[in-house]
């Protein structure tokens, strides 16, 4: 008689993320990199003016944003370029925009690890 695990599915969408996941880092053991999010205009992020720029002005500046959520209650909109590889350096740059509830920029922060040329 097969447990309640078993009979649940569980097990075989266990297995399931376990291979997901196995091929996925094989993938990235052979190429040796790895891409996630999407470029944004970096050039642009001296534009934004706390308490000013508004979220439709984001918008139209940097497009949709790559990942969305609230921090203490705030609107958030993250961009985010990631390159990592195994036989060289990585890049990544990032954007984190808050909003307040009149949705106007009321605090964000740049990172990247590109150095200028």
């Amino acid at each position: 008689m097969k447990s309640a695990f078993f009979r649940s599915g569980l097990a075989l969408r266990i297995l399931r993320q376990a291979a997901s996941a196995l091929a996925l880092s094989g993938l990235l053991l052979l190429s040796g990199c790895a891409s996630i999010g999407h470029e944004f205009p970096a050039g642009q992020v001296p534009s934004i003016r706390i308490g000013e720029t508004t979220q439709n002005d984001i918008y139209t500046t940097f497009g949709a944003p790559w990942r969305t959520g609230i921090d203490n209650g705030m609107k958030t909109w993250t961009y985010g370029d990631y390159y990592y590889s195994l036989f060289s350096d990585g890049e990544t740059e990032d954007l984190v925009i808050k909003f307040d509830n009149r949705g106007v920029v009321a605090s964000y922060v740049f990172n990247t690890t590109k150095r200028s040329k």
